[in-house]
């Protein structure tokens, strides 16, 4: 397989969500991590967050949705802030006393002027991969978007809602972009018993 492919082993997964808060502590690029596993969006639109698609700074309240136009589609997306990402946000946002409204969210050197590049990004989803996940050669930051739908069909998220998450025309698109059809044939080919 030459694609990016989502992370599939729980324990993988486990010491790759963590290692930003476990081994090299770094509250940005956990949340950075925590954001692309917890809410299916696509790295740059992760990348153009800012405070004030999180947090109401005028009722001091997080938000429960982020609402925004995918970069790529052009499409309206309100999405859900679990509480996985709210923990990882509110750690963060706790390292900020004074992060501003306009500010980004994934900033170099946490100043808020410019949002990370996708290359910087690249590099922190590559260093917790090297740490955490025996073949890390497939993944990258779009592996994070990929992991969100792969661990939801395992856990019986409805084939047609992960067809919507994803935009894609038909629940078979689905299957081969979260790497499903190739898991299913792989279980075919171990399950034969001669």
């Amino acid at each position: 397989m030459g694609t990016t492919e989502p992370i599939r082993d729980n324990r993988e997964l486990k010491r790759f969500t963590t290692y930003y808060m476990d081994v090299k502590v770094n509250e940005r690029n956990y949340c950075l991590v925590a954001a692309g596993l917890n809410t299916a969006l696509r790295i740059s639109d992760i990348l153009k967050l800012k405070w004030k698609d999180v947090y109401d700074f005028n009722s001091k309240k997080w938000k429960t949705h982020i609402e925004l136009l995918e970069k790529k589609t052009g499409k309206k997306q309100y999405i859900c802030i679990n509480k996985y990402f709210l923990t990882a946000l509110k750690k963060l946002f706790d390292v900020h006393k004074n992060a501003q409204w306009n500010a980004y969210i994934f900033s170099p050197y946490n100043k808020g002027t410019e949002p990370l590049t996708r290359v910087q990004a690249y590099r922190i989803v590559k260093e917790a991969a090297k740490q955490s996940v025996c073949d890390d050669s497939h993944i990258s930051c779009h592996s994070l978007r990929k992991t969100f739908g792969y661990h939801a069909y395992k856990q019986g998220a409805s084939p047609a809602l992960l067809t919507c998450v994803y935009n894609h025309s038909s629940f078979e698109i689905t299957k081969r972009y979260l790497g499903i059809d190739q898991d299913e044939k792989d279980s075919l080919f171990l399950s034969i018993k001669y």
